[in-house]
């Protein structure tokens, strides 16, 4: 087994052990390029190898419109932190749902920013517990940490994680390109303003994708 198949099986043994509630509900933050999706995947598979049931969803479904997203500018860095998802719907449509009391009816996705328009995607329905695995940036801020029963910060510097997203197509690689200002400076407010390894359940440094390691 592979350092990072045992982290998993670690966390996933972690998650497992979180006060039973209807719907457990994990949150996987980082910068852009710190590998969050993946990550989330490959947690969700561990998982569901236990016979956990696994709700997948990401920020990505929830952002807002491009005239939210751009209105302070695009070149903005507050724009970035402060406009760039729908934290009301993302609350209505997933959050609220799957929290103690919730009707458990959801949706994972509300909004695709590459056509600029909502979708419509049918309501589902949670089966009691269930387990919750969502990526995204800025998790950590105050209006989304109580809904978290377990959280992990994914720490990777940006040296690392900018040339990751390039490899994507994202931008350059060069961390300090005048191009890459708006993300790297409206991530950093966020690290400052709101301390995700502080709150987070745990922090994993994920600059090493094959052997990840607990740091808090």
């Amino acid at each position: 087994m592979s350092a990072r198949q045992a982290l998993l099986q670690d966390i996933a043994r972690s998650v497992l052990r979180v006060p039973k509630r209807d719907i457990v509900r994990i949150a996987i933050d980082g910068v852009d390029g710190a590998g969050k999706t993946v990550f989330a995947d490959e947690l969700a598979r561990a998982l569901e190898a236990t016979g956990g049931k696994v709700i997948r969803a990401s920020i990505d479904g929830f952002h807002n419109s491009a005239s939210i997203r751009y209105r302070r500018g695009r070149a903005s860095p507050e724009g970035f932190f402060a406009d760039s998802y729908n934290y009301e719907q993302l609350r209505a449509a997933l959050l609220d749902p799957l929290s103690p009391g919730g009707t458990r009816r959801y949706r994972t996705a509300v909004f695709d920013h590459r056509s600029d328009s909502p979708i419509s995607i049918p309501e589902k329905y949670a089966d009691p517990g269930s387990i919750l695995v969502f990526d995204g940036i800025f998790l950590h801020r105050p209006e989304l940490r109580g809904y978290w029963d377990f959280s992990i910060f994914l720490e990777v510097g940006f040296h690392i994680s900018i040339p990751r997203g390039a490899q994507r197509g994202e931008g350059s690689a060069d961390a300090d390109a005048q191009e890459n200002r708006r993300y790297v400076e409206g991530q950093k407010l966020y690290l400052r303003d709101c301390k995700p390894k502080t709150v987070a359940t745990m922090t994993v440094n994920n600059e090493n994708l094959a052997a990840p390691h607990i740091v808090i």
